[in-house]
Order: structure tokens, then C-alpha cells, then sequence
């Protein structure tokens, strides 16, 4: 695999490969490609004709203004992978993991409030969309970076993953062609009970379309699917149809690709059906994405400094009851906010002081407003008691 300039990068078969970006320029906007059930992050995304990578090979001159950096994400894409088992989801895992990844390379990379736009194949959009849900929940001080991951999208480019899971039946069928399409023959011959794993146990699947509905209002979305049907077995089908991979949604893109499932997200050269539309909608969402990740940012940092100050509050409020000790609480500019009143007209002591003491919670200046500031505990003598 070579990128646009012809130097060969090899590619991971697990985790994060950084395949193009646009040195010695600081990249503006990650591109992360996630393939989908028995994929490859080289693989899925190669033509089987020309062997050309698009993703490295034909899409950085399109994104040239925008300075893009293109990732691929692999991970284990076998059948379990998208069975709930007895006891585990392991699309849940899987977008732990890419979560975990993604937000470690770009914060070593000074890359935290980066936009970030996905583009996912057949079921490889499952796990993008459950990457999303899962960094949208993270609510914890100490897990709080891995929440960037949800702040920093902008949006998301679908190449015939199904959306539609609300009909049970439909959805077995949906995913028993997607795996006689995507596995090999031998697999789908040999090992049948992994097919109907997949085709039963799908309650998983069913929820994450219905957690994403909640969120996706934030996102910019593109619906693809396929236009020429996959023949299976002497029948010809479509195997994830345009209802499931494009439905009608409200201010959400959709197009069709001339290609069937298997082939609509590998692109041999810039002429190949759908690649255009692609290629626009990831320049565009690139163009976009910025200034409006910029923003999301700007009124992140303020919702968590406000959480920590409300939290800080009821802290101090109960060292109140329990110490009988006068708080002060100052906003970032040093005012005051407020100044309880003792429970008696002497003021306790700490640590057996002669001297009352008050305390005094200053917030972090503007300049020192980060995700990780800590209030601050100044002892006060108490002026009066010295008196």
C-alpha cells in the first residue's frame, strides 16, 4: 500500500493506522475509516482490480485545502464479534477499544479538539455508532478525555449499514446475506451456528440504532447504499436495502452507489461510481467542521467548569454543617459569591488553633481554566479573632 506520494505504509491489522497526513502541515481534521464484519482496514477499502487504496491513494489531493490526516481502524470482525453471546457485547468492547485508541493518539498529538469525521461500511457503522454512544456517557473527572471523542464529531459517512432494526425478522435476513457476502464460503458452509448466532441474537444491534436516534441530531450524516444487487447462490439480492441504509430522516444526505455491498466502498480510480459523492460529502464535512467543533468546545469547557463548580459548592456547603466553619466561594474573577453565617458567635478552630479560621474556595482563573483544574483551599485568618 503506498500513499499519494508512493511511499509504501504498512497497515495494522488491529488498532490505529495514521495512512496519510499532510506533512509538514498540521493536520485541521481527522478521517477515520472503520470497515465492517470480517473486514480488514487495508482490505475493505482496496480494489480488487487496480489493488489501489483509496483512502490514501486518491482521496488526499481532494482534501489538500482542508488538510486532512486519514486513519484506518482494524479490529477483530468475525461473526461473534457482533453476537451478544451469553453475557457479553462485543460491539461494545469494539467501541471501547476504537474510543480509547483514538482519543490516546490525538491527545499525544496535542490533537484533542480536533474535528473528526467517520466513514464506516455495512457493519463497521454498528461500531462507529456505539463508539459515539459510549464516548457521549462518559460523565467521570478522571474519564472525562475520552468524552472528546463525542465533542470533537462532526459527522459521519454511511456506506450500507443497516439502520432499520425494528422488524426482528428482516433484521436475521439482513445479516444472514451480509454474512454469506462478507465471510468465506467454507465459514458460512461449515459453521452455521454462527450465522444464526448473528441472526438471533441481535437484541444489541436493535438497541444501538434506537440509543443513536438520541444523539444524532449532532451530527452531520450521509446514508449510502447499494445500487446493484449481490448475487447469492444463483438469486440476486440487495443485501442491505436502500429502506435500512438510507431511511428517510430529516436533514440527513443520502445517495446510491452503482456498486453491490461488497464493492461499494472500494473505489479503483476518481471516476468509479459513487466515489464523487464520497469524496464531496468528506471535503465538505472536512470544510465545515471546524468552526463548529470550535464552538462545541468552547461551551464543553463552560458546562464542566460549571459542574465543578456547582459540585465544589455542595462540598463546601457540607464542611459547613459538619464544621461550623464560614465558606467563601469566589467565581473566577475573585468576587465573592457567597458568606455563611456561623452557627454560634465563636468561630470553630482547626486542628486545635487557637486562632478561628475561615476557608476560602477560589476558582481557577479564566487563564487557568482547563479541563483538569482543581479548586483551591486558602486558609483565611480570621481577622476578627485576631482582633
Amino acid at each position: 500500500m503506498s500513499n499519494s506520494s508512493g511511499q509504501r505504509i504498512p497497515v495494522n491489522r488491529f488498532g490505529l493506522t495514521e495512512v496519510y497526513s499532510p506533512s509538514p502541515e498540521k493536520p485541521i481534521v481527522d478521517v477515520v475509516f472503520v470497515h465492517g464484519l470480517n473486514g480488514d482496514p487495508h482490505n475493505t477499502w482496496t480494489s480488487e482490480h487496480s489493488k489501489v487504496f483509496w483512502p490514501s491513494q486518491i482521496l488526499p489531493p481532494i482534501l489538500e485545502e482542508e488538510k486532512a490526516r486519514i486513519l484506518v481502524y482494524g479490529y477483530d470482525a468475525d461473526v461473534t464479534s457482533f453476537t451478544d453471546g451469553v453475557s457479553k457485547d462485543k460491539i461494545h468492547n469494539h467501541a471501547e477499544h476504537v474510543v480509547a485508541e483514538l482519543a490516546a493518539n490525538r491527545r499525544i498529538r496535542k490533537a484533542t479538539e480536533r474535528p473528526i469525521i467517520w466513514i464506516a461500511h455495512s457493519l463497521g457503522g454498528l461500531v462507529a455508532k456505539r463508539a459515539l454512544i459510549h464516548s457521549s456517557e462518559i460523565q467521570g473527572v478522571k474519564t472525562e478525555h475520552l468524552r472528546s471523542i463525542f465533542v470533537s464529531t462532526y459527522g459521519l459517512l454511511f456506506l450500507g449499514t443497516p439502520h432499520h432494526g425494528s422488524d426482528i425478522a428482516q433484521w436475521g435476513n439482513r445479516l444472514e446475506w451480509i454474512c454469506s457476502v462478507m465471510l468465506p464460503k467454507k465459514v458460512v458452509d461449515t459453521q452455521p451456528q454462527l450465522v444464526d448466532a448473528l441472526k438471533t441474537n441481535n437484541e444489541t444491534l436493535q438497541n444501538i440504532d434506537r440509543q443513536f436516534v438520541q444523539i444524532m441530531s449532532r451530527f452531520h450524516i450521509y446514508f449510502f447504499h447499494e445500487g446493484k444487487p449481490t448475487n447469492l447462490k444463483g438469486t440476486l439480492k440487495f443485501i442491505v436495502d436502500e429502506t435500512s441504509a438510507s431511511p428517510t430522516v430529516q436533514d440527513v444526505e443520502r445517495a446510491v452507489i452503482q456498486a453491490d455491498h461488497s464493492h461499494m466502498c472500494k473505489f479503483e480510480n476518481e471516476n468509479a461510481p459513487g466515489f464523487d459523492l464520497v469524496a464531496e460529502g468528506i471535503q465538505r464535512y472536512a470544510e465545515e467542521a471546524p468552526a463548529t467543533i470550535r464552538t462545541r468546545w468552547e461551551t464543553e469547557k463552560k458546562e464542566r467548569l460549571t459542574a465543578k463548580q456547582a459540585q465544589a459548592a455542595e462540598i463546601y456547603t457540607g464542611m459547613i454543617k459538619s464544621t461550623g466553619c464560614p465558606v467563601f466561594l469566589a467565581d473566577a474573577d475573585g468576587v465573592e459569591s457567597a458568606k455563611p453565617t456561623p452557627p454560634s458567635d465563636s468561630i470553630s478552630s482547626f486542628g486545635g488553633s487557637s486562632l478561628g479560621r475561615q476557608q476560602r474556595a477560589l476558582a481557577p482563573t479564566e487563564s487557568e481554566a482547563t479541563f483538569d483544574e482543581q479548586y483551591v483551599l486558602e486558609d483565611v485568618t480570621n481577622e476578627k479573632e485576631m482582633a
